[in-house]
């Protein structure tokens, strides 16, 4: 399996399809990763400790994207944001936002937003098994609210095997997200870059797809993350 992602890694390459290719890459590593762990052969263990250092070089690790999204552009659910990163090897995920915490509009709905980012991984390709959290306290009236609907997600994440790590900091100012895979995507507004719908009953309510968005700017990164070989 190692062998055979490799190669369409160096197909993706050679066709400049270079972001592509970057996830084939990272996923051959894995898979090579976990031979080497698997083999209690050595002259084995040092043939895939020489290929994968190869495709670490190869591959470089180092890649930026930017996305801008317009002002009242549509098209940017979350599925069609995040989907091409979510390969079969991501297991945890890391989002660091302050504000996930009202379900009021003034708050930009942000723990529904959060809600359906956590749906989005759960019937995703990726096999997730952890959450982690990172966001501010809610100071106002809304900290129970913030709270307790942070604790039912959690909650139901259990239910689909998926564990929610949730810390709170009164310092927190970046927002990002990371997967264990490399990637890292840094949104100019975090996951609350959607306008508010014009109804209940309107078009884009329901569908991400089709809400327009505040303007905003979607950074996506890839990282060498080194591995004990």
């Amino acid at each position: 399996a190692g062998a055979e992602t490799v190669k369409r890694a160096v197909e993706l390459d050679l066709a400049s399809r270079f972001q592509e290719s970057l996830v084939c890459y990272q996923e051959g590593i894995d898979l090579l990763l976990q031979a080497v762990k698997a083999t209690k052969d050595e002259a084995k263990k040092y043939r895939y400790r020489q290929k994968i250092s190869e495709l670490l070089l190869f591959s470089d690790g180092k890649y930026h994207k930017q996305i801008r999204i317009e002002e009242n552009a549509t098209g940017f659910g979350y599925e069609k944001l995040f989907q091409e990163y979510l390969t079969e090897i991501v297991s945890e995920v890391w989002v660091e936002d302050p504000y996930i915490r009202r379900v009021h509009q003034a708050s930009g709905y942000s723990l529904y937003n959060f809600l359906r980012f956590c749906e989005m991984l759960v019937k995703g390709p990726c096999k997730v098994k952890t959450i982690h959290l990172l966001t501010s306290y809610d100071e106002g009236s809304g900290k129970s609210e913030q709270i307790s609907g942070l604790e039912e997600i959690q909650q139901s994440l259990r239910n689909y095997g998926v564990t929610l790590n949730i810390a709170l900091s009164s310092s927190i100012h970046d927002r990002e997200i990371r997967f264990n895979n490399g990637w890292m995507i840094k949104i100019g507004r975090g996951l609350d870059y959607f306008k508010k719908p014009q109804g209940r009953f309107s078009i884009g309510y329901c569908d991400f797809d089709l809400r327009p968005c505040h303007e905003t700017t979607v950074d996506v990164f890839h990282t060498k993350h080194t591995k004990k070989m």
